[in-house]
């Protein structure tokens, strides 16, 4: 599951494509012949048979300007606040002594996720998405695919790392807290198995040149498997669901279950006598950690559902590739999957004080600024 799962596959199409240099039309009577119209996607194939007669098959994907116009601000806007939001995030965690906590170091791994694949991944792909041809070279079309997945690990371990952090210290409030060295452990430990889920996309990603009709060329950037191409290969579509069941299915599984926990220890139990003010204090602060990381992971859940359903009906039903606006409703679901990480640092400056006056710093800093530059 390359997080830009092409539309652009069309199944049979793009994969007799990547065959074209290998076949001769002039001395193969069974040769595929392809070709793309430019400047937008236009993709067409058949089976040039003994009677030299060819059968078009054609999916056309053109976004009038004015859509991609629109649709290249949205994406922007996502990058820029995603971006701007984490590195924030990332400067009010370590500028401040105070705030350098175990959930605190997590977030600041989770923040440096979601900026990677704002700035590394989300531009470049949608690039690729608007006009199919793909004008970064062969290393960045591996870097890209590496990093998507190397990103969404990331993210999902570090959060499943909170939440364990949390259900220890609120279940077994007795026990040692987890100190600098075991947290770092664990960031090391994250990185490492992302890198090494992420690697296959490293190794096997490549690109490939189209012809096109009036004598140019598309390139693509696309997973050259060693048992077939992407979308027929077995090995892609077993990592695929890999990738599901370790990046959404488990996680939520793992982290339902201890935030369900939590939430019943912190919000139905009952304490017997009275509370000091302090444990009192002390029960409020966990309740708002906790409620703001449920809330985290909600989101989560809820803007990568739609991307992994789509990934499951293109399986069952490759024909929806052909549908009239799937361009526009993948990027949709693309979009959505990919505004993950500009939500946490809104996430955060809302249910936590302490972020919520960094931000108000860094404003104030920016705005204090501007009214100097223009009086």
């Amino acid at each position: 599951m390359d997080l830009f799962d092409p539309v652009l596959d069309f199944e049979g199409e793009l994969n007799a494509s990547l065959r074209y240099g290998a076949l001769d039309a002039a001395n193969d009577s069974t040769a595929l012949d392809y070709a793309v119209d430019a400047p937008n996607a236009t993709f067409a194939f058949g089976l040039n048979a003994s009677s030299n007669e060819t059968k078009w098959v054609e999916n056309e994907y053109n976004l009038p300007l004015w859509r991609e116009l629109i649709w290249s601000f949205v994406f922007g806007s996502m990058v820029l606040v995603a971006t701007g939001g984490n590195l924030i995030v990332i400067w009010i965690v370590m500028a401040n002594r105070r705030m350098r906590t175990v959930t605190n170091i997590f977030l600041v791994n989770l923040s440096v996720a979601d900026t990677m694949v704002s700035t590394l991944n989300v531009v470049f792909n949608f690039t690729y998405m608007l006009n199919l041809h793909w004008q970064f070279g062969l290393v960045y079309c591996k870097i890209s695919q590496f990093v998507s997945i190397l990103s969404i690990c990331a993210s999902v371990f570090t959060l499943m790392a909170i939440s364990f952090d949390r259900y220890v210290a609120i279940m077994y409030p007795l026990r040692p807290r987890m100190g600098w060295k075991g947290t770092i452990l664990i960031v090391v430990w994250i990185w490492v198995s992302s890198i090494f889920i992420s690697m296959p996309n490293m190794l096997f990603y490549t690109t490939a040149a189209l012809p096109i009709k009036d004598g140019g060329e598309r390139i693509v950037c696309y997973g050259a498997w060693p048992d077939g191409d992407q979308g027929e290969s077995h090995l892609e579509y077993a990592h695929t669901v890999i990738l599901m069941v370790l990046t959404y299915i488990v996680p939520l599984l793992c982290m339902g279950y201890t935030y369900a926990r939590i939430g019943m220890t912190l919000w139905g139990s009952r304490t017997i006598g009275e509370q000091t003010p302090r444990q009192m204090e002390s029960i409020r602060s966990k309740r708002k950690v906790v409620k703001m990381m449920i809330v985290v992971v909600t989101i989560f859940a809820v803007c990568w559902l739609p991307y992994h359903v789509y990934f499951i009906l293109s399986n069952v039903m490759p024909e929806i590739a052909f549908w009239s606006y799937i361009q526009e409703t993948y990027l949709a679901i693309y979009w959505l999957a990919m505004s993950n990480s500009m939500y946490n640092p809104m996430i955060y400056c809302w249910l936590n004080s302490r972020f919520r006056n960094g931000f108000k710093k860094v404003f104030s800093f920016f705005l204090h600024d501007l009214r100097y530059e223009w009086p």
